[in-house]
């Protein structure tokens, strides 16, 4: 029942580095494929980055292939993103979320969302 916690946002320059983090305290997070998304001021909610229960199967967006690794660590409730090359056009708030179904792309699929870390990229 308890909110996922994201950390890690912040501001960085274009080409720099970002790793976001995902916990969930107090519960069993391996039971649960999970997801990240970003949402911009004005925008819909984007899909990112989709991982399953045991990390073996993943999905990016296209804007971020190759640049965006997600990953988790069970033992530790924590999914990550780490970002390389970002880019202005990264910039918003990104969310994580936990789902049933294995690599939901669309965010109507997670029934669990964090409040969000604010990520910023400057030209």
């Amino acid at each position: 029942q308890v909110q996922l916690e994201e950390s890690g946002g912040g501001l960085v320059q274009a080409g720099g580095s970002l790793r976001l983090s995902c916990a969930a305290p107090g519960r069993l997070f391996s039971d649960y494929n999970a997801g990240w998304f970003r949402q911009a001021p004005g925008k819909e909610r984007e899909f990112v980055a989709t991982i399953s229960r045991k990390g073996s199967l993943k999905d990016y967006a296209d804007s971020v292939k190759g640049r965006f690794t997600i990953s988790r660590d069970n033992a530790k409730n924590t999914v990550y993103l780490q970002m390389h090359s970002l880019k202005p056009e990264d910039t918003a708030v990104y969310y994580c979320a936990a789902a049933t179904n294995q690599l939901p792309r669309q965010a109507s699929q997670y029934f669990r969302w964090g409040q969000g870390t604010q990520v910023t990229v400057s030209s």
